[in-house]
């Protein structure tokens, strides 16, 4: 009897190592370095222990529930564990706090690497699959317009990442994978070496541009000298910032593992792209 009560507890403890998710749909903040990050997840019935981990990066709005509601439904037809960070304007204040990655704070100084908002994606990643039991070994990393910025810096920054593959989509502008052309719009007077910047130009990375987002009037939309030389509106900076990376990676002699895709007839709209980016997230190519 008593050899059957240490086996049944064993087995107790064994499943309470790994703790299901409490509900499908939850939230849980993770905390770093002093900062913190609310974290909105899904977890659809029909997903396995090796579901596919998608993160959703939101825009300027910051409005992690906003995106998670508009991505559960994909979620469940792809059959993908739906993680949204949102990082918010209080604890990541301003461009620098989000788009930047919070490299730098608001007065341009350089920020420690544990309280980046790009190093809070790797931790969260083991969170989630922890609190779910999930066991992927890698996952998809999604943001549109503001998220999209995040996402085509981090793969400077995060040269170790898990990734599996990244969607950048609608980008109002964006940092050039060049060593020599300045920070913010360049990588010069970052800690990204040349070493990381060849590794990111091998990532496969796709830029998805929506071919109705050509509003250069839009009041989000950065309009510097160095925005506008990338073009006057979203659809024309984003393939000059392909036309620049596939440049950069032959002149460096090093594979390159972009591609340039186009949602047609698509503006500014997460709930437009997302369908074209989830076909790039799950694809194999």
């Amino acid at each position: 009897m008593k050899h059957l009560l240490a086996f049944l507890l064993l087995g107790a403890l064994a499943t309470a190592a790994v703790p299901p998710a409490e509900s499908a749909k939850g939230r849980f903040s993770y905390a770093q370095a002093g900062k913190s990050v609310t974290v909105w997840y899904y977890l659809p019935p029909a997903a396995g222990s090796r579901a596919p981990i998608v993160f959703v990066l939101p825009g300027i709005k910051r409005n992690g529930e906003d995106y998670l509601h508009d991505w559960i439904p994909l979620a469940e037809a792809g059959r993908f564990l739906l993680v949204v960070p949102e990082f918010s304007q209080a604890q990541f204040p301003g461009d620098e706090g989000y788009i930047y990655g919070n490299t730098v704070n608001t007065a341009g100084r350089p920020v420690p690497r544990e309280q980046w908002s790009f190093s809070m994606i790797e931790p969260i990643f083991d969170a989630v699959r922890a609190r779910t039991g999930n066991l992927s070994g890698s996952y998809g990393l999604y943001g549109h317009s503001a998220g999209a910025q995040f996402v085509q810096r981090f793969i400077y920054f995060v040269p170790r990442a898990r990734l599996a593959r990244a969607v950048a989509a609608n980008a109002g502008w964006y940092m050039l994978p060049e060593l020599a052309t300045d920070f913010p719009y360049g990588l010069k007077g970052t800690p990204v070496t040349a070493d990381d910047l060849q590794h990111a130009l091998n990532l496969p990375l796709v830029v998805l541009l929506g071919t109705a987002d050509t509003d250069s009037h839009d009041r989000v939309l950065r309009h510097t000298p160095q925005a506008d030389a990338q073009g006057l509106y979203r659809f024309a900076r984003g393939q000059f910032f392909f036309a620049r990376a596939l440049q950069s990676a032959q002149a460096q002699g090093v594979s390159f593992g972009w591609r340039l895709e186009k949602a047609d007839g698509v503006g500014h709209s997460d709930p437009g792209m997302a369908p074209f980016a989830v076909h790039w997230l799950l694809s194999d190519h």
